[in-house]
């Protein structure tokens, strides 16, 4: 992970967040204060920059995303943004103070583009179904541009053959010519016209784009001609030179069938943030105080508002089950396919599935806060990110129509210069001259680098998101797959993270029976938000054993908690809290492996202490744990258990799923400093560390990885340590990630390949006249359609 992102995640999530401890004993009330001053004096800087989306409609390539930026940067009050090509969005960082989102549209427009900010009224739905409704306008209109120029070109062309090929007259030609005149000026005027009037603003703004060279070649193949013809006419150029109308109108109507096929391309590239929002029903059944169901627009529901979902129904909105048991299909969501069982207290996740049961839920999130519209936000966000990768590509694409420009000028003067020292005719000269300059223009494709990354990664990205694998972080991409080692969380992680106690050892029975030690430990644990803490307390409710409220409490950081229960000061602990107040613990029998929390009386006055027994506790292991952590050390990675628990348990837990290394007894504080060190080998060698983790407890350890992996849970997706966030639980989907990433890099570079590679080839082919306009019009078009779809491919790859 960059620095400044580590210094970002370390500074919003601190070490000892205030809601969940520094694992074991480290909970304190009394903290809340200095973590609410920390949050208070980031906050100025976090207000003082807005973000909103601005629309943009006329990039074609991604030189028209360099002179956005640039317009971009040079708006006042701008800090920075991001242009997805691929979706014609940009997201942009200003200061309110400064400038508003109309001010930023109208410096976008400046620079030739139309521009309109989103309206912040409209849901993730509304706005992404009106970018639809505009694609596929822009769709139309090329596919009626292309019906029209394939209308009038290829007829013309066929007959032209077939009478070139019988020996056709003189008077033939002619007449060909003549048509050919009428149809090209056609195609001109109405498949030309958006090209056209696009280039005809790039210039009005000082700019040059794709249309620039599309419009200048069509321009030269028609100019030529006319003058040819007008030429042989006239007596001045005889025989009837190679006249190139026909070519004009075909290059025409072959790129614009190129942006219909490349449009239909980016539609399905971009299909997974709409198939998310089309997740979400736009009714749902709202219950009044007499719980009766009433049809209500999902848009309309409120916090606290309760909502009838009858089997089979999809959830409209994030929620608590407040009545009815059912199970659940997460699988949009989370990836996973079994489906998963709610009742009372379970969180529910809008556009889930309920399978088989009637459930009553209370709304807990709408709009922008729920579940799904943070996975949106994550994608979008990831898709409009440039990889480091994408440097290159952008200095290229800044500076790639101009120098297109200069060759064609080049060629001109190259091939006039051949033509006179061959003394060739002016009509030959001049005839291939325009063959080149049309073909050099024309063939040269500023679309396939600009929409090489950009196709690949919204594919890849979606692809992770259907999957319930979120990138927030483009850079994790490249990391992914250059992994050699990873490390892992044991709580939460490897195991449920859900302690239960398992076992209690009184150490007197005479005196203090096993449910007297639960009780006493119960009391002094009640206002702990540990969850040790909340196990223990959740164990004496499950036996039905009342704990009294302590009257006083207070935490030992890193050692357990005292509390007065009763009159008697209760200790609950490590055994190194034990020894502060000069305490020995008995021996605890088949403890190994788990988590030994000693129960024991403090001395007051004349009164010793005494040491009353103690609690077993153990994190059951995920079901799937094991065979996530053979999949990853089959792809050739290392695997390490990181942990704050004591050796003996994180060393069980790591034999039991296969892992040698054991890092154990690490304060959260430390674990930052452990992944630090194994980044470097014995020999010098440097390794490449993914840790995996809660997200929370890890901030630090998350942030200092190469990359980080958060395991989320589908209501809590916006995590915000890790640079890929895993939807559910599960431990496979860290091999899936990795996989995904490694299948998009592959097609990144491939992308990258061929389009350097078709540039860097086909230009020089079309300078020295070996290529045909025709041709070079073709194998332009398609360029753009083959980066598009072989990102595609991604669609289809094996990750799991």
């Amino acid at each position: 992970m960059p620095p400044d992102r580590q210094a970002d995640a370390i500074q919003r999530f601190p070490l000892f967040p205030p809601d969940i401890p520094a694992y074991p004993w480290d909970m304190d009330p009394t903290t809340t204060t200095t973590d609410s001053a920390a949050i208070a004096e980031t906050t100025p800087a976090e207000t003082a920059i807005a973000e909103t989306a601005i629309a943009v409609e006329g990039m074609t390539c991604a030189s028209c995303v360099a002179h956005v930026d640039k317009a971009l940067r040079a708006a006042p009050g701008v800090s920075g943004g991001q242009i997805n090509l691929a979706r014609g969005r940009a997201v942009v960082r200003y200061d309110p103070a400064v400038t508003d989102p109309d001010r930023i549209a109208t410096a976008i427009a400046a620079a030739g583009y139309g521009a309109r900010p989103e309206s912040t009224g409209d849901s993730p739905a509304d706005a992404e179904d009106e970018r639809l409704q505009r694609q596929i306008r822009h769709a139309r209109t090329w596919f009626r541009r292309a019906l029209v120029g394939i209308a009038l070109w290829l007829p013309v062309e066929l007959a032209h053959w077939i009478a070139y090929l019988a020996g056709a007259s003189h008077s033939s030609h002619l007449a060909f010519a003549w048509i050919g005149l009428a149809t090209s000026t056609l195609a001109i005027g109405y498949v030309g016209w958006g090209f056209y009037k696009s280039a005809w603003s790039a210039a009005r703004h000082g700019t040059t784009n794709m249309d620039t060279l599309i419009s200048l070649g069509a321009t030269v193949a028609y100019a030529y001609s006319l003058v040819a013809f007008i030429g042989h006419l006239a007596g001045a150029w005889t025989p009837l030179p190679h006249l190139y109308f026909m070519e004009a109108t075909g290059l025409l109507a072959l790129i614009s069938l190129g942006h219909w096929l490349e449009a239909r391309a980016r539609d399905a590239a971009g299909s997974a943030i709409r198939e998310l929002l089309q997740l979400t029903p736009a009714t749902a059944l709202r219950l009044d105080d007499g719980d009766q169901p009433t049809e209500t627009p999902v848009a309309n529901l409120q916090r606290g508002d309760r909502v009838l979902i009858r089997p089979g129904d999809r959830i409209p909105i994030d929620g608590v089950v407040t009545d009815g048991v059912s199970n659940v299909d997460e699988s949009m969501i989370s990836g996973e396919p079994l489906p998963v069982k709610r009742q009372a207290d379970d969180e529910v996740i809008g556009g889930t599935v309920n399978q088989d049961g009637r459930l009553t839920v209370r709304v807990t999130r709408v709009g922008a806060e729920s579940a799904l519209s943070h996975i949106v936000q994550l994608v979008e966000t990831a898709q409009a990110a440039k990889p480091p990768v994408q440097k290159l590509a952008d200095r290229i694409a800044a500076i790639f129509v101009p120098t297109v420009l200069g060759i064609a000028l080049l060629t001109a003067v190259g091939w006039y210069a051949w033509g006179a020292a061959h003394d060739w005719p002016s009509a030959t000269t001049w005839g291939m001259m325009a063959k080149a300059v049309c073909s050099v223009l024309i063939i040269a494709c500023p679309c396939a680098l600009g929409l090489a990354l950009p196709a690949a990664i919204m594919v890849g990205t979606g692809r992770g998101a259907n999957r319930g694998i979120l990138i927030r972080d483009i850079d994790a991409l490249q990391q992914a797959e250059r992994l050699d080692t990873v490390v892992l969380d044991k709580t939460g992680t490897i195991t449920v993270g859900r302690p239960t106690v398992t076992a209690i050892h009184a150490a007197d029975t005479a005196t203090a029976d096993e449910a007297a030690v639960l009780r006493l430990a119960a009391a002094a644990e009640r206002f702990s938000e540990h969850p040790l803490a909340k196990a223990i307390v959740a164990a004496a409710a499950a036996r039905g054993i009342e704990s009294p409220f302590p009257d006083s409490f207070a935490n030992e950081s890193g050692f357990g908690v005292t509390a007065d229960v009763q009159g008697r000061t209760i200790l609950v602990g490590s055994a190194a809290l034990l020894a502060k107040h000069a305490l020995s613990p008995g021996a605890v029998a088949d403890a190994a492996g788990h988590t030994v929390v000693h129960v024991a009386q403090a001395s007051a006055n004349d009164s010793p202490g005494r040491w009353l027994g103690t609690l077993v506790l153990s994190d059951p292991i995920k079901p799937d744990s094991a065979a996530a952590l053979d999949e990853l050390r089959s792809m050739g990675l290392a695997t390490i258990l990181l942990s704050g628990d004591n050796h003996a348990a994180a060393v069980a837990i790591a034999r039991s799923v296969g892992i040698d290394d054991v890092r154990a007894d690490v304060k959260p504080d430390g674990k930052a400093a452990v992944i630090e060190s194994l980044k470097s080998t014995a020999n010098g060698e440097r390794r490449r560390i993914a840790m995996v983790g809660d997200g929370i407890n890890d901030a630090p350890a998350l942030a200092t990885a190469d990359l980080g992996i958060a395991i989320g849970t589908g209501s809590d997706v916006a995590k915000e340590t890790g640079d890929i966030v895993l939807v559910n639980g599960s431990l496979h989907g860290v091999a899936a990630a990795i996989r995904l990433s490694r299948a998009t890099m592959r097609v990144i570079r491939q992308n990258l390949f061929w389009a350097f590679a078709y540039n860097v080839l086909a230009i020089p082919l079309a300078a020295f006249g070996l290529l045909n306009p025709l041709i070079a019009a073709a194998a332009m078009a398609l360029s753009d359609v083959t980066v598009i779809g072989n990102a595609l491919r991604l669609r289809r790859s094996k990750i799991d």
